[in-house]
C-alpha cells in the first residue's frame, strides 16, 4: 500500500485501482449500475453489487471539489469504479444506488481519505 500522502489524488487512486483489476467505469442509470466502457453495456441491481472500498477527496482550495470514489464488484465478477461529488454537485442517482447497496449490507467498505 502506498503511503497516505501519495493516495490523495483521485487520479492516483484510480490508477492504483485499475492496476488491481478495477477497470470498468460505472455509472448509474434508471436505478441500476451500468458499465460505460463495454460495446454492449451491462447493468446490475443493488443486490448484484458490492462496495469493496471507497475514497474521499477534499478540494484543497474549494469545498465544491469534494468527491467520493467507490471501488465496486458485481455478481458476475466485473470490477470498476463509480464516483460522486458532495453537496450541490452530488450525483443523486449514484448516491441513491449506493444507499440501496449499503442497506442490503453489501458493503465491505474500509474507507480512506
Amino acid at each position: 500500500m502506498q503511503d497516505k500522502e501519495e493516495m490523495t489524488s483521485m487520479t492516483t487512486v484510480e490508477k492504483k485501482l485499475k492496476s488491481q483489476g478495477y477497470t470498468h467505469d460505472f455509472t448509474v442509470q434508471d436505478g441500476r449500475l451500468t458499465t460505460m466502457d463495454d460495446q454492449s453495456s451491462r447493468t446490475f441491481s443493488p443486490e448484484e453489487t458490492t462496495i469493496v472500498d471507497y475514497f474521499r477527496f477534499e478540494g484543497e482550495s474549494n469545498p465544491d471539489d469534494m468527491a467520493i470514489l467507490y471501488a465496486i464488484e458485481t455478481a458476475d465478477g466485473a470490477k470498476g469504479t463509480v464516483s460522486s461529488a458532495y453537496g450541490t454537485y452530488a450525483n443523486e442517482d449514484v448516491d441513491q444506488f449506493i444507499l440501496q447497496v449499503e442497506s442490503l449490507g453489501k458493503n465491505l467498505m474500509k474507507g480512506k481519505k
